[in-house]
């Protein structure tokens, strides 16, 4: 390990030792490695690229979908003094350019940007004059349709490393199976093989599984007989907002969070949160990623995850302190049968996606070729009612295309309001003494907001008006004036969802979807839904084994008190006992269905009474089957018809 990696993980985050498997992800890296790291949710991802981007000379080019994390990130950097910046559908221009400028010639250690960003050639064009000195991919399973969260954007990875023959590429995931995890060293072109994995094995994590009816009693039960911060996961808005109501009502501290509150009602409840002043956290899976907080006692599935690989990245928010945490799954048989119905929906056909993405550029009157990088008001009930779309067809069709690179939807609202002072401070005192009407703006501007001159930030009108003895309505007209005449660059406040257009608007039949990777996609969703049900209906083994298996390691010992665990700690006998019992008593009835009399005497060297209870819990759980002539068969068997 480099000394001076040491010595950067003291400097700036105070830390002195480096979690496992972060520096020999550093030190591959560091020798111009390509590299897949694969670490488990909260091993600490940024640090094995931000490491490696502050030691090397240049600018580390950062890949995510995430703008959220990378805003997370970037001004987590910004407060670090390290120079980052980011890029993302929805900035404007003016942004873009300035950010680019400050690449190119040098002044950024960090660029995070999204996959899209990298399907414009003015990007590419830009991005060849930047001394890159690695390209970090975060997120890489996006890059594989075998992954849960494919992004055709992701492919374009490979060819900009044209521009960067010499520069290594690390790619980062927190979930990736056998099959992802090949794909994505194949996707993005690795010069040789090289995979460097943590075990996803969490010790002080109990993962348990309830069939439940009634959710909401068992859920107010765990939350009241087990303290600490919890999140609870629900599929839908609105579910948010009914449940923790509930708790509430139950004397427990809540609040809850979606996309689609305003930023400073998302960012607030995220604090209080944070600090324990709210308890519990009911949200969809929009909360979460880059969240600091290491003491979460619970996270609570309320309805199904979309996929295992979704399940274990957000039920491994829990317990980042590696104390004893808890994450825990209900179901039952309604919510198993409406996830294969959303599943079918969730794949419009691709004719009635093109037919959706011709109605969008009708609906805000686009002409075909233009378009690029354009941003509008979209409310999605209006659009559906006027052009007739179902809203679960209307909304896979846009996530679809969101996925293919031709559009962003932003479902939140609400974002501040953006300002940068595009003259220099001499040529900003010469404006002032020549229009002194903008003289107490401008000075308050620049009192309460530091980086100004090179950077759009985030404004607060309402705190402008207040400080400079303004109306808030004179402000707006001040500041639009200004930016007119280009002594300021002014984004207003965007009140609605958005909807950006990352191409220029094509003809509907040029929107590509081949036919082959639809269905890819279509198969790749389902059996991933098969593994979720099965994990679901599989109470015979140790969930963490399970768990661990799917993401491809084999021999994981039984965790002891997961829900499956407990199930055979009840009856007394070790977990040595019960495996070697399991094995006779299917090896026996494998051979030929027996009555019990039969069965118990055949297995000598075990006390009967052990010998009973492992009999019993098999019947129980289904893996032995009483026939109508009370023999006792096993399960397997009997689907064979045997």
């Amino acid at each position: 390990m480099s000394q001076e990696a040491r010595q950067k993980l003291t400097e700036y985050w105070g830390y002195t030792h480096f979690r496992p498997m972060q520096e020999e992800i550093i030190d591959s890296v560091l020798q111009g490695k390509d590299t897949l790291a694969l670490l488990a949710t909260g091993g600490g991802k940024s640090l094995t690229f931000q490491i490696p981007g502050l030691i090397k000379p240049g600018c580390c080019l950062v890949i995510t979908p995430l703008i959220s994390l990378m805003k997370d990130q970037v001004d987590r950097l910004k407060k670090l003094g390290i120079f980052a910046k980011a890029l993302y559908t929805g900035m404007f221009h003016d942004e873009i350019e300035a950010v680019l400028s400050e690449a190119i010639h040098g002044k950024l250690k960090f660029l995070y940007v999204s996959p899209e960003r990298l399907m414009s050639n003015s990007f590419q064009y830009a991005l060849a004059k930047i001394n890159v000195n690695l390209i970090a991919v975060d997120e890489a399973h996006c890059i594989s349709q075998w992954g849960y969260n494919f992004r055709p954007p992701y492919l374009k990875i490979a060819e900009i490393r044209k521009y960067f023959t010499d520069t290594p590429v690390l790619a980062l995931t927190a979930t990736a199976t056998p099959k992802v995890v090949n794909d994505i060293m194949e996707k993005l072109n690795f010069r040789s093989p090289n995979e460097l994995r943590s075990s996803f094995e969490r010790k002080n994590l109990v993962f348990r599984v309830f069939n439940e009816n009634d959710k909401t009693a068992r859920l107010i039960q765990f939350l009241a007989s087990e303290k600490g911060s919890a999140i609870v996961y629900v599929r839908n808005r609105r579910k948010t907002r009914a449940l923790s109501e509930i708790l509430i009502k139950n004397n427990i501290s809540a609040s809850f969070y979606h996309a689609g509150l305003d930023q400073k009602t998302r960012l607030d409840r995220q604090n209080y949160w944070t600090l324990g002043k709210i308890r519990v956290l009911v949200a969809t899976n929009a909360f979460g990623m880059g969240i600091d907080k290491s003491d979460v006692r619970q996270v609570i599935h309320y309805d199904l995850p979309d996929c295992l690989e979704s399940y274990f990245q957000e039920a491994g928010r829990a317990g980042r302190d590696e104390k004893p945490s808890t994450a825990t799954l209900f179901f039952n048989n309604q919510d198993v049968g409406h996830a294969k119905k959303q599943l079918v929906e969730s794949f419009p056909e691709i004719d009635t996606i093109r037919n959706i993405y011709n109605a969008l550029g009708n609906y805000f009157q686009i002409p075909e070729g233009t378009g690029q990088d354009l941003g509008f008001d979209f409310k999605i009930t209006d659009f559906a009612n006027q052009y007739g779309f179902g809203l679960i067809t209307l909304y896979s069709a846009i996530k679809l295309m969101e996925k293919e690179g031709y559009l962003a939807f932003d479902e939140s609202s609400g974002r501040y309001s953006k300002l940068i002072i595009k003259l220099s401070n001499e040529d900003l005192y010469r404006f002032m003494v020549e229009h002194e009407r903008f003289e107490i703006l401008l000075k308050e501007i620049m009192r309460s907001y530091g980086g100004i001159f090179s950077d759009y930030v985030a404004i607060d009108e309402k705190l402008i008006a207040k400080r400079s003895e303004m109306s808030l309505e004179d402000v707006y007209k001040a500041l639009k004036y200004l930016s007119q005449i280009k002594i300021v660059g002014y984004i207003p406040l965007k009140t609605s969802p958005q909807i950006f257009f990352n191409t220029v608007r094509l003809p509907k039949e040029n929107i590509g979807f081949s036919q082959e990777n639809y269905q890819n996609l279509k198969k790749a969703a389902a059996r991933r839904l098969d593994a979720l049900i099965d994990y679901l209906n599989d109470d015979k083994e140790c969930r963490s084994v399970q768990l661990l298996r799917y993401f491809g390691e084999t021999g994981g010992k039984r965790c002891g008190t997961c829900d499956v665990c407990n199930s055979i700690n009840k009856m007394d006998v070790t977990e040595f006992e019960f495996d070697s019992l399991s094995q006779q008593i299917k090896s026996l009835l494998t051979e030929k269905p027996r009555h019990l009399y039969e069965l118990v005497p055949l297995i000598s060297e075990h006390e009967e009474k052990k010998v009973l209870s492992v009999i019993q819990w098999l019947t129980d759980n289904r893996q032995v089957i009483r026939q109508k002539d009370e023999k006792l068969n096993w399960y397997e068997q009997m689907d064979l018809g045997i």
